[in-house]
């Protein structure tokens, strides 16, 4: 019996030409896609930039408003007390200037007893305002109080004048001074002799600043050459650097003194744009805040406010 012949060869060969074309096609097609993509994404000139993510909250804060409106006028008679960190005594006088001159018959009231102890008169009802050189507890924002951020502050590691140390500390090496664990020059780089460490109190801000910046939350030493201030005051501490001392503080507060000068850290002097002892300077109010504090916060952190914070004595 005849077996069936099958369809032609020529029949296969067209199938196969036909189903390969097709798949060319299609590959080249989502290369193309591809290709165009991530050209688009490349190469767009009027593409919108990535949202920027919005700021961070100040650790600490409350929930303070976000901003103060500046007041067009103030009631003559009104009276602004400010107490707290020593480190903000040039920027409290500042303002203070600034906002008795705009609102004649206004007075502000300044005193710098150390944040711990402006905080203190805050809750008390002594103050209005508080001037802290460190962040809110979350203790404290949760007794009612609230801060806004004021100014960026460095912490200066300063020595006097005619100390013979003249190079560069690494931040290991400050954090090594301040916790009694080097104790002459000579292990720094300097003439041989005893480091005379002058620390401020705990109640300072730029005492506790200094422990979370410098120290990475670590406690200063108790070694015999480390002096600690019974009163934060900057003045009496520069006295005590002498020829061997160390210390530091606010650099606002250092910047134009005569007899002290600032150790740079790794090589960067406390004007460097990345210098790395920074922190953040506040006033804190009670939250909500009264009139008093929303007129002053208000003209503090108006574009008029911070020139004023900045004009020189």
């Amino acid at each position: 019996m005849a077996q069936k012949s099958g369809p032609p060869a020529i029949i296969f060969i067209v199938i196969f030409l036909i189903l390969a074309a097709g798949g060319y096609w299609f590959f080249t097609r989502q290369q193309s896609s591809i290709s165009g993509n991530v050209s688009s994404e490349a190469q767009a000139p009027n593409a919108p930039p990535p949202a920027t993510p919005p700021s961070a909250p100040i650790p600490g804060s409350g929930t303070a408003p976000t901003g103060f409106s500046a007041p067009s006028s103030v009631p003559a008679g009104t009276v602004v007390d400010i107490d707290g960190s020593t480190s903000m005594v040039t920027i409290n006088q500042n303002l203070k200037r600034g906002f008795e001159a705009k609102f004649p018959g206004t007075q502000v009231s300044t005193t710098a007893n150390g944040s711990d102890r402006g905080l203190q008169a805050l809750i008390a009802g002594n103050s209005d305002i508080a001037a802290i050189s460190r962040p809110l507890t979350a203790e404290e924002a949760g007794r009612g109080l609230a801060a806004v951020a004021i100014a960026s502050d460095r912490i200066a590691i300063v020595v006097g004048l005619n100390n013979p140390f003249t190079a560069s500390l690494t931040p290991d090496q400050v954090r090594g001074i301040f916790q009694g664990e080097i104790t002459d020059w000579s292990a720094v780089g300097g003439p041989p002799g005893t480091i005379r460490v002058i620390n401020r109190p705990p109640v300072s801000g730029t005492h506790q600043a200094f422990k979370e910046i410098v120290l990475n939350g670590g406690n200063f030493g108790s070694a015999p050459n480390i002096t600690t201030m019974e009163r934060d005051a900057t003045t009496p501490l520069l006295r005590e650097l002498e020829r061997n001392g160390v210390g530091y503080a606010t650099y606002a507060q250092v910047a134009n003194q005569q007899t002290v000068r600032s150790v740079p850290i790794n090589g960067l002097t406390p004007q460097a744009e990345n210098y790395p002892f920074q922190r953040i300077l506040y006033y804190v109010y009670k939250n909500p805040p009264d009139d008093v504090a929303k007129a002053f916060l208000g003209y503090a952190t108006s574009p008029e406010g911070q020139q004023a914070m900045l004009a020189s004595d």
